[in-house]
């Protein structure tokens, strides 16, 4: 996997977010501990801009071009916001419209998304093989666009989507044509009906906020959920699917092997899953610990 020309200079990298918010983000942690496990220096910049406008990304993306960065991730809500942005874009990437990573290379900013390879990769950990039942994805952003062609891609032959803007779903089921057969629910709950899995794909759930992004009471055991918000770690939703014995797969699965994958990007060199999964649990002990002083 080819590395940002800045990387292969020194091995020093200058890396940063952007989104908002995330003051909670356990990525730098990550960064930088898989950088130093591979002999890397790193510096990991927060860049949380609330309310982002196309010039003010624009204006944001040009500095990374310029002042050294070997790359950026992007999170929500401007996964989709910068794609017209920036100068190529990854197959996958274009093909669902939406970034995560950003790598620079001569000048270049080029759009990844590592969130589709690592939802796939922990998908693939759950030894799951359910084939032509459907699987319900809340949620149809951003991260949303990213789980759905992770699953599509996976062997998941069929996706129930449900998000309250239904022209997303319209737009998430035309682009997965041919992959997966598509279904659109009229409600979360519905999406949940007798699917054989399914994923919050939306931010509900995320500290502060404790809402869920459908009713407990149509959660079943025999159904594996999953959620992408990882602060806390244990969401509302992870815990009413513990609560009744289903198979859990909380964020912390999607953010560390969405991580490993942009380091990749980044650095050109394989990222230590272990001292990355070591900063990931550290950064949540961390918050863990300021919210109970």
């Amino acid at each position: 996997m080819p590395a940002s020309v800045n990387a292969r200079k020194a091995k020093r990298v200058l890396l940063g977010l952007i989104g908002y918010p995330i003051a909670h983000s356990a990525t730098p942690a990550m960064q930088e501990a898989a950088a130093r496990a591979a002999g890397f220096e790193a510096h990991y910049h927060l860049i949380e801009v609330e309310g982002a406008q196309r010039d003010d990304l624009a204006a944001m993306l040009e500095g990374v071009r310029r002042l050294g960065f070997s790359g950026i991730n992007v999170t929500y809500p401007y996964k989709e916001a910068v794609v017209p942005l920036l100068d190529a874009l990854a197959p996958e990437a274009a093909a669902m419209g939406a970034v995560n990573t950003i790598t620079v290379a001569d000048g270049r900013l080029t759009g990844h998304n590592t969130d589709a390879s690592g939802f796939a990769t922990a998908y693939r950990k759950l030894g799951r093989n359910d084939g032509d039942r459907p699987v319900a994805i809340i949620g149809a952003g951003g991260v949303g666009k990213a789980i759905a062609f992770a699953l599509a891609g996976s062997g998941v032959g069929a996706l129930r989507l449900y998000d309250i803007d239904r022209g997303k779903c319209e737009a998430l089921a035309q682009m997965l044509a041919g992959r997966a057969r598509i279904e659109i629910a009229a409600s979360a709950a519905a999406a949940a009906e007798g699917a054989a899995g399914i994923v919050n794909g939306t931010p509900l759930g995320m500290a502060p906020n404790r809402e869920m992004p459908l009713p407990a009471g149509v959660l079943r055991a025999s159904q594996w959920v999953a959620d992408s918000v990882y602060h806390p770690l244990w969401t509302p939703l992870m815990k009413a699917a513990q609560s009744i014995g289903a198979t859990v797969m909380s964020g912390r699965e999607l953010a560390i092997h969405q991580a490993l994958d942009a380091f990749a990007l980044f650095t050109g060199a394989e990222a230590s899953e272990s001292a990355m999964s070591r900063a990931f649990d550290a950064a949540m002990a961390e918050r863990a610990g300021e919210h109970a002083a």
